[in-house]
């Protein structure tokens, strides 16, 4: 993973897109607002109801894992960041953390991210580790959720392997990736040789039955002024029995 994973300005700039208020992420009267919220809105592709274990892949600043603890019994976050993780940890365990917003240039404010309404942080646990090479004995869930991981990992068909193991059978599985394919992230001769959707289906079939896919759009501010803005390929799966 690249080291800008391990910045201060990438953790402040995810802490922001997981937990920042409608105003903090776009303070404009205009702008893509149906982009905020992107960690809650990938996990709302499960299906309805209760389940006894999740599993958040790339769980980065942990909002989609305290997510998951509102329907699941026990939730596992997975980052390979060194700082996201022990910033998800503070959460979990102080319930908010502050950090700097960056307005323009070096000028900064001081926000805080604190626990999303409804979340239970007792019931979630995270862990430092590489998609790629999850512990042997990490179990299987009833959920699997892998938001905007598979197109950033070095061999994405290792985590795809694994994925028939880790999903529970009738479980469910959620990937969200904007299909951004780059060569210092994943080598060329490790991404697909087709489109992303039709790749994961040859990927993931016949272990998995695809129940859906939709597009959703996500908002990382860098500034006051400068914006990224892109989509996902949500995607829904079954575990087949």
């Amino acid at each position: 993973m690249p080291a800008s994973y391990e910045s201060d300005q990438l953790l402040s700039e995810y802490l922001l897109m997981h937990y920042g208020t409608d105003q903090q992420l776009m303070p404009w009267p205009f702008g893509p607002k149906e982009a905020i919220g992107f960690p809650a809105r990938t996990v709302s592709h499960f299906p309805a109801g209760k389940c006894a274990s999740a599993l958040d892949l790339g769980c980065a600043v942990g909002r989609s894992s305290f997510e998951l603890s509102k329907t699941a019994a026990h939730v596992t976050g997975i980052d390979f960041s060194a700082n996201f993780i022990a910033a998800a940890e503070h959460l979990r365990t102080a319930g908010a953390i502050d950090y700097p917003l960056r307005e323009t240039g070096n000028q900064t404010t001081t926000a805080t991210a604190t626990l999303p309404d409804g979340s239970h942080p007792e019931i979630c646990r995270f862990l430092r580790g590489d998609a790629m090479h999850l512990p042997a004995d990490l179990g299987s869930f009833d959920r699997v959720h892998a938001a905007n991981l598979i197109c950033r990992l070095p061999e994405p068909t290792r985590l795809l392997r694994r994925l028939p193991d880790l999903v529970r059978p009738g479980g469910h599985l959620v990937l969200a990736t904007p299909c951004t394919w780059l060569d210092e992230f994943t080598p060329p001769d490790q991404q697909p040789d087709c489109d992303t959707f039709t790749w994961l289906k040859q990927q993931l079939s016949p272990a998995f039955r695809l129940k859906n896919h939709a597009d959703e759009p996500f908002l990382i501010r860098e500034t006051a002024r400068k914006f990224q803005w892109s989509v996902s390929l949500v995607t829904l799966w079954e575990r087949c029995n």
